[in-house]
């Protein structure tokens, strides 16, 4: 099948899924005034695969003609290399805001590819047929995939067996000759009210108990029994010139509910081996990171430019901490650009698929995490506070009040004051916004939490030669 335009896919989510957003049902979310940006925001991916200038990158060479290049499994570092670079190029064009409705997906089934080939040998199941039909059921129809891992947890001291709610992690509630019938809830399901696909996957190591909870599958959006909870989250109406972001920009999360929705076998990827529980919600989440860092760099790249630009149009730039600042800001963007660069070079190859090294991608995640905060206190610092106290774009168009603005706040060197509080507005919206703390809340939980990370680079980091280096050294052992 050829791939899809950008009005088929928005034509084809008009499916009778059921959406709710500030407790209405959503008929279209297509034409929704809020999820209708996030629907337009997605299809950068399809728009991508038709202009000439990105269709090399977007697209690749498939077994039966071209698809889209996240359905391409990489088989090396070049592979790894340049979906790395798509995934960058799209959430540039997104403004700093990732697209997502290819790229989580393909990290769920590169994961499960994966984990199904693992339990098919140690277990004799057959997952992995299944897996590679669903594969090719998304690569042929050019599809958005959303992910639903997250439980909504309830007591996070206990196990999914332990809950005095037994929904409160996904389950399999009853089964029978044609497949699973699924009930719970999952939260933080980005990208879900605009995808075509959701792939359920489990959130947690588990044992002995939690059979009906250890499951993968996938489901489509308009499944009955399924039901999207939309987060208004980042709704407040905006203007290009005071939000020049999230005006043209959104991507929305939902609480995904599951009330008896009935799943067929050929979709199931995992059903009650605990032990293959953790394994899989790791191996998923290794490949999202690296997804995570590839489109962090967009925003830290313009950290860098917005704040260069600022200390120009406030004429600091000479300025030594200024300097000292934008210098801390370029290594932040290129130790993360770098760290991500290298854990595609120094992938392995696991039964033909290409894995970012886990311990490398952990530590640009964790660099990113924990150096978030002070470079948005860098950017802030040069910028000055405008940032929360500058005129409206009404005051700017009133003929009185504009002749005042434009010439009380010009910049350095004759800047007009309208292209300085445009920069001030698109760093305000990146630093003080809800768009603000939406990003910082994603740099801190997103793809996993910055104690999850500490634990897999010291799982990850083999250091025997380090031990023995410092044996030597102290003359230990002979």
């Amino acid at each position: 099948m050829p791939l899809m335009s950008p009005e088929q896919y928005k034509a084809s989510l008009r499916d009778g899924r059921t959406v709710y957003y500030r407790g209405e049902r959503v008929e279209d979310v297509a034409a929704h005034p809020v999820l209708g940006v996030a629907v337009e925001h997605a299809a950068i991916d399809y728009r991508m695969a038709e202009d000439p200038a990105d269709r090399p990158l977007a697209v690749a060479e498939g077994p039966e003609g071209p698809c889209s290049r996240y359905y391409h499994i990489p088989r090396s570092a070049d592979d790894l290399l340049k979906r790395s670079a798509l995934i960058e190029r799209a959430t540039a064009l997104g403004g700093t805001l990732v697209v997502l409705i290819k790229e989580i997906g393909t990290d769920a089934l590169c994961a499960l590819h994966l984990l199904a080939s693992h339990t098919d040998r140690t277990k004799g199941t057959a997952y992995l047929p299944r897996v590679q039909k669903f594969y090719e059921h998304c690569r042929r129809g050019d599809l958005a995939v959303a992910v639903a891992q997250t439980d909504v947890k309830g007591d996070r001291a206990k196990g999914p067996a332990e809950q005095a709610h037994p929904d409160y992690y996904v389950r399999v509630v009853s089964e029978d000759r044609e497949g699973i019938t699924l009930r719970g809830a999952k939260v933080h399901t980005s990208v879900s009210v605009n995808a075509h696909e959701i792939i359920v996957l489990p959130t947690r190591n588990m044992g002995a108990g939690d059979e009906a909870y250890a499951v993968a599958c996938a489901v489509p959006a308009n499944a009955p029994g399924l039901t999207m909870i939309a987060s208004p989250y980042g709704s407040r109406k905006g203007n290009e010139f005071e939000t020049p972001i999230s005006a043209r920009h959104k991507m929305i999360e939902t609480l995904t509910v599951f009330e008896d929705v009935k799943v067929p076998w050929e979709r199931v990827f995992l059903k009650g081996e605990v032990d293959m529980a953790g394994p899989l919600a790791k191996t998923f989440v290794e490949f999202h990171r690296f997804t995570a860092v590839s489109y962090k760099l967009p925003l830290v790249d313009l950290f860098v430019g917005a704040s260069r630009l600022m200390a120009e149009y406030n004429g600091i730039l000479r300025a030594n901490h200024v300097r000292d600042k934008l210098a801390r800001l370029i290594s932040y963007a290129q130790i993360c650009r770098g760290m991500a660069r290298e854990a595609a070079r120094e992938c392995k190859v696991v039964d033909g698929i290409a894995v970012p090294n886990a311990e490398l991608i952990n530590i640009a995640k964790l660099h990113f995490a924990e150096n978030y905060h002070q470079a948005l206190a860098w950017v802030i610092d040069i910028a000055g506070g405008l940032l929360v106290t500058g005129p409206s774009k009404e005051d700017l168009d009133h003929p009185r009040l504009g002749e005042l603005v434009s010439k009380y706040l010009g910049g350095a060197g004759g800047v007009p004051a309208e292209d300085r509080l445009k920069l001030i507005n698109l760093i305000a919206e990146i630093t003080t916004t809800d768009f603000a703390g939406y990003q910082a809340v994603l740099a801190i939980h997103a793809e996993g939490s910055i104690e999850a990370e500490k634990l897999t680079i010291f799982a990850s980091h083999d250091a025997r030669a380090s031990v023995e280096y410092a044996k030597k050294l102290a003359g230990i052992g002979g």
